[in-house]
């Protein structure tokens, strides 16, 4: 294991950092497959993007858990933004840095995220033909979530005045005024509106997980992005790789990983649900990141063996 930095090739103003694993017995004169994994909104590299990257690199693979621009160790100003369309081509950009090892076979290469990196990881996965399987651990799709509410209770017009919002956040921003914030996740423990989403506070801002590095919020002009991006667009045409989305039973996110797999074109799609886990459960909860880490590896070995990944990328 080891921290690296390198420039983000959409944005050559900004430097990614991240932190790339490999398998025991690694040699540079090997070939590799290659996992990239995508942090939560408002998280970041040494969070549950971390545990999957360490725990998948035990497995055999070469993994890279990175820092979004604009987020965590990476550069970028104004510092927060959670831009999905930038995020989504993060994706790719590291994937770029990828291609640039001699050690990573090119024709084998995953992609996996988390909540809403697995949202990110799906859409790169679109438009992005070198990602030849996708993983996804309790999947959002961040645009989805923010019109139409946790658990899909919410009418997509309601969300107008975030757009609103947004739209006013940056005439604030543009005219120099310290730029207006939003929770990612509750900020504070009073702030949650349910016992799952209390959890996305203590995994956030208590010892459980904090980072200096997370502070759990976004600008709020990145809600002009956000409520119009739908990270599943095109996904009935061009979302043709394998696909393994894990999710747990009592997760009322579930609704945005069921989203996912009906929207697929690919023919080879499979949910693995993890019983009595919530959202939340799957970011640390040692037995259930195991569960999950214990399909996602042998899903990664198959669809990453040299002819099944050529043929994902037809």
């Amino acid at each position: 294991m080891g921290k690296i930095s390198f420039t983000n090739t959409n944005n050559p103003a900004i430097t990614l950092s991240a932190v790339i694993n490999f398998p025991e017995g690694f040699s540079e004169a090997g070939s590799y497959p290659a996992i990239v994994v995508s942090h939560p909104g408002g998280g970041v590299k040494e969070q549950t993007a971390g545990t999957y990257a360490r725990e998948l690199a035990k497995a055999g693979f070469v993994t890279i858990a990175y820092d979004a621009s604009y987020q965590g160790e990476s550069t970028g100003e104004p510092r927060q933004l959670e831009n999905p369309y930038i995020r989504t081509e993060d994706v790719s950009a590291v994937i770029d840095y990828l291609t640039t090892l001699p050690y990573i076979d090119q024709e084998r290469i995953g992609a996996m995220g988390i909540c809403a990196g697995a949202g990110y990881t799906a859409n790169a996965a679109i438009q992005d033909r070198r990602i030849k399987a996708v993983g996804t651990v309790s999947a959002v799709n961040i645009g989805s979530m923010f019109r139409n509410g946790w658990e899909n209770n919410v009418a997509s017009i309601d969300a107008l005045p975030y757009v609103v919002a947004g739209s006013n956040a940056r005439t604030a921003d543009a005219k120099g005024g310290a730029a207006a914030i939003m929770p990612l996740a509750p900020m504070k423990e009073e702030d949650a509106p349910n016992a799952e989403l209390r959890e996305a506070w203590e995994y956030y801002h208590t010892p459980r997980a904090e980072c200096t590095t997370a502070p759990g919020f976004a600008t709020l002009r990145s809600l002009n992005q956000i409520i119009t991006y739908d990270a599943y667009h095109m996904a009935d045409v061009y979302l043709t790789q394998p696909i393994l989305s894990v999710v747990g039973s009592v997760a009322g996110s579930k609704w945005m990983s069921d989203d996912l797999l009906a929207r697929a074109a690919s023919t080879d799609k499979a949910m693995h649900i993890v019983e009595s886990a919530n959202h939340m459960s799957l970011y640390d909860g040692k037995s259930y990141v195991d569960e999950a880490v214990s399909v996602l590896a042998p899903f990664f070995r198959a669809k990453l063996a040299g002819e099944a990944a050529r043929q994902a990328a037809e």
